[in-house]
């Protein structure tokens, strides 16, 4: 490591640390006493803001005026960026819920206020049972008339290109009878290569994302078919917008017809 990149790395993310601390000392204290922990809310939206600006991200959304302004409904969005969160957080509106790693709950602060706040920890890999769990923890998280916001991929993407879309967000969007929004973020993969400890050289770099219009579950016919339509005319939709930002798609989609299991669905 060199000793510039090593300064570089401590610029960004020292201020970072101390904002995470700082919003996340609001969340914690103030949340618990305000309605519907508003606080908390608000705290992790200016949290997002202002660290996407101190580590020179300049995030341009369009299609906002695509997101429902009342009642439940399910973001999907590509993934490309451990900074994803940020990005959407700064830009996104509503009080949504992440459908967050399970080791994010274990980061001080962060880790805290995302338990307080009601988002989803989702556990990779954990079988049958623990997908239909965390299924159920989005279909709860809909019912009391949140959005909920996932990465169906179940992971990032490590060279931008989209790929196929998990099942679980769908199968809770489905069971309640909500709308998917899909969105699409393109250039967020730049901000952190692999193995890189800093976002750049701090010039500001520009990350796009774009709202498409609620996609609703069909009403009739098999659980399971209903499940994957949805899921399939969500990808489409992506793909079309992260094309239209100059994105990668995958050149023919490899995702199974039907769903076998909740299973494989989960990890969101």
């Amino acid at each position: 490591m060199q000793l510039r990149e090593a300064i570089r790395a401590a610029r960004q993310w020292i201020p970072f640390t101390a904002r995470t601390v700082g919003y996340g000392t609001i969340s914690l204290t103030l949340g618990p006493v305000t309605n519907d922990h508003r606080a908390s809310t608000w705290a992790m939206k200016r949290w997002c803001k202002a660290s996407a600006r101190g580590l020179h991200i300049d995030v341009d959304a369009t299609g906002l005026e695509n997101v429902p302004t009342d009642g439940a409904y399910v973001y999907a969005s590509n993934h490309q960026s451990l900074l994803d969160i940020l990005v959407l957080g700064a830009v996104l509106p509503g009080d949504y819920k992440w459908a967050a790693k399970r080791e994010l709950m274990n980061i001080p602060f962060l880790g805290w206020h995302l338990k307080l706040a009601g988002h989803v920890p989702v556990e990779r890999g954990g079988g049958p049972r623990v997908a239909a769990e965390v299924i159920k923890r989005f279909q709860e998280v809909l019912g009391r008339g949140k959005p909920l916001l996932i990465f169906p991929e179940g992971t990032r993407s490590e060279d931008g290109i989209l790929k196929d879309f998990k099942m679980g967000g769908f199968y809770a969007a489905v069971r309640a009878g909500v709308p998917v929004v899909p969105v699409a973020l393109e250039g967020a993969g730049n901000l952190m290569q692999k193995g890189a400890i800093d976002t750049g050289d701090g010039s500001m770099r520009l990350v796009r994302v774009r709202v498409g219009k609620p996609i609703h579950p069909i009403t009739t016919g098999k659980e399971s078919a209903r499940v994957v339509d949805l899921r399939d005319r969500t990808h489409a939709a992506v793909a079309e917008m992260l094309i239209s930002l100059g994105g990668r798609v995958a050149d023919a989609s490899s995702q199974p017809n039907e769903s076998s299991t909740a299973a494989s669905s989960a990890e969101s």
